[in-house]
């Protein structure tokens, strides 16, 4: 049976988790920074605003980077 990839499901937490960030960007909590980098790209690109996606998409995006990375606590904006 061929493997079926899982996509997040949607409906975002009040607070951002590590796993709910892993889900965003599809990959693991303890991935390596080049990965999470890579990740955030190709999600980046399927959802940015300027080709025609939602900013609270690309602002959770890049919360979920941010999260992942151990930078300080952004937030969403919206």
């Amino acid at each position: 049976m061929p493997r079926v990839r899982r996509f997040y499901p949607g409906g975002f937490e009040r607070e951002m988790t590590r796993r709910e960030a892993a889900l965003i960007l599809g990959i693991r909590e303890r991935a390596a920074m080049d990965k999470i980098k890579d990740a955030h790209k190709r999600v980046m690109v399927a959802n940015h605003p300027d080709a025609g996606g939602s900013h609270y998409i690309a602002s959770k995006i890049n919360e979920a980077k941010d999260m992942l990375m151990g930078k300080g606590k952004s937030g969403s904006v919206f």
